[in-house]
């Protein structure tokens, strides 16, 4: 997923964008630099622009999953 174009179809600047997802300006344009989005924030970005639920779901199917199998 390309985050920035994913904000570009929304029409909205960074700090309006990553503000709306409870993260910050700066944060919001690391992840559009292409650092890693964490499972949660990638689980609403999904479920924002797709229409396909099963996507959605599927993809918080997997980050449940994930969290399950995590040892500390």
């Amino acid at each position: 997923m390309y985050v920035r174009e994913v904000r570009l179809r929304f029409g909205r600047n960074q700090s309006d964008f990553w503000r709306a997802l409870s993260v910050t300006q700066s944060g919001g344009s690391r992840y559009e630099a292409g650092r890693t989005i964490p499972g949660p924030l990638k689980l609403l970005l999904s479920m924002a622009v797709t229409d396909d639920e099963n996507s959605a779901i599927e993809e918080l199917k997997r980050i449940r999953k994930m969290i399950r199998n995590f040892e500390p």
